[in-house]
């Protein structure tokens, strides 16, 4: 089972999205208190199991409507993925993938871990 670790940033408090074997699926934003953090889990906890999927690698791509899961390609040519949530607001974003299919597999890994993953801080 993944897990959320909050740890100390330099503008305040961040998490980390970790699957089983301890790999990062997805990072936050900095939020100001460590409450706000609680919250910006509470919210990709949520938003992560109803959200759809916008590949915008595909030319032509549809838009949908929020909560989704946004995959695009980076300046380096590498897939990612940031999670939105209902109201626009981006709750987390992925490291970059080589392959489109391990960008797919981490969307899925926080599909799967989010919902009950529980909450740590960092050491």
């Amino acid at each position: 089972m993944g897990k959320f670790v909050i740890k100390q940033a330099k503008k305040g408090h961040m998490f980390n999205l970790k699957a089983s074997n301890g790999e990062i699926i997805a990072t936050s934003q900095a939020y100001s208190s460590e409450a706000a953090c609680n919250k910006g889990i509470d919210s990709v906890k949520t938003n992560a199991v109803e959200a759809k999927l916008e590949d915008q690698t595909m030319e032509g791509f549809v838009p949908v409507t929020n909560p989704k899961f946004e995959m695009y390609k980076d300046k380096a040519g590498e897939y990612r993925f940031r999670l939105k949530a209902r109201n626009g607001e981006i709750i987390a974003v992925s490291e970059g993938y080589k392959q489109k299919a391990s960008c797919l597999n981490g969307i899925d890994s926080v599909r799967k871990n989010a919902p009950d993953a529980p909450i740590t801080q960092e050491a």
